[in-house]
């Protein structure tokens, strides 16, 4: 793959987990533990590949409605990736960012979270953002809450509220937009994730679900990219 035709930030929705491990006879939570794995192999071939970022959509803020024990699991397994992976991105030279609402997760898992971004805070490589309960509707609520407080307190005239501006006020401030959404499992959905910054991201859907997605899907869903006439509205060459 030409770097030129790389996409700068890839943002995948990680679907598919718990009916994976169901067809194969097994207990959800083990779907989310292959999950990890996928994540793994995923993050070290985008970041040799030279991908800018990657952004992983971990636990939305509607996933709260499962079972209390498959959280409960899903909490204990985030804890322990944060804890083992800590070589693998450093060696990599990761950054690692983490957007989402704090609320609700255990204060041990916060711990663990908050250690290895701050590991990682100096690293040079490509940066791997994980969305933990995030949800984009709420996160754009935020931002209006801040402007609008902004506006009342007379410190930003409302008239000079442009795109920029409300861009700064997200969790992704800073980060460039996603170029290319990649869902798998099949759903036809983005379920909450993104939504202003995927404006004019390219989607890229498979059935292959999160456990089996491989690098091999990966670079599928690189060269469909590479293939893309994005025109941003335009009408492209003639």
């Amino acid at each position: 793959m030409v770097r030129a035709s790389l996409p700068r930030h890839v943002a995948i929705i990680m679907d598919g987990n718990g009916r994976w491990a169901q067809k194969q006879g097994l207990p959800r939570v083990e779907g989310h533990r292959q999950g990890v794995t996928s994540v793994r192999r995923i993050t070290e071939h985008a970041a040799r590949l030279g991908v800018e970022q990657l952004t992983l959509y971990c636990l939305s803020s509607e996933n709260w409605r499962r079972p209390a024990a498959e959280l409960t699991f899903l909490m204990q397994l985030l804890g322990h990736y944060m804890i083992e992976e800590r070589e693998l991105l450093m060696r990599q030279r990761i950054r690692l960012s983490i957007i989402g609402s704090r609320e609700g997760l255990p204060a041990d898992t916060l711990a663990d979270v908050d250690r290895t971004v701050e590991l990682c805070a100096d690293n040079d490589g490509m940066r791997l953002c994980l969305a933990i309960n995030y949800g984009s509707r709420g996160e754009i609520v935020a931002a209006a809450r801040s402007l609008a407080r902004d506006a009342a307190a007379g410190r930003l005239d409302p008239d000079a509220i442009e795109e920029a501006a409300f861009a700064d006020r997200l969790t992704t401030a800073g980060m460039p937009d996603p170029d290319l959404l990649i869902r798998t499992a099949g759903e036809m959905r983005v379920s909450n994730f993104l939504l202003w910054q995927i404006s004019y991201a390219e989607l890229w859907v498979t059935p292959v679900a999160w456990p089996e997605f491989a690098e091999v899907h990966f670079d599928e869903a690189l060269a469909d990219f590479a293939r893309r006439d994005r025109r941003f509205g335009g009408i492209g060459p003639s």
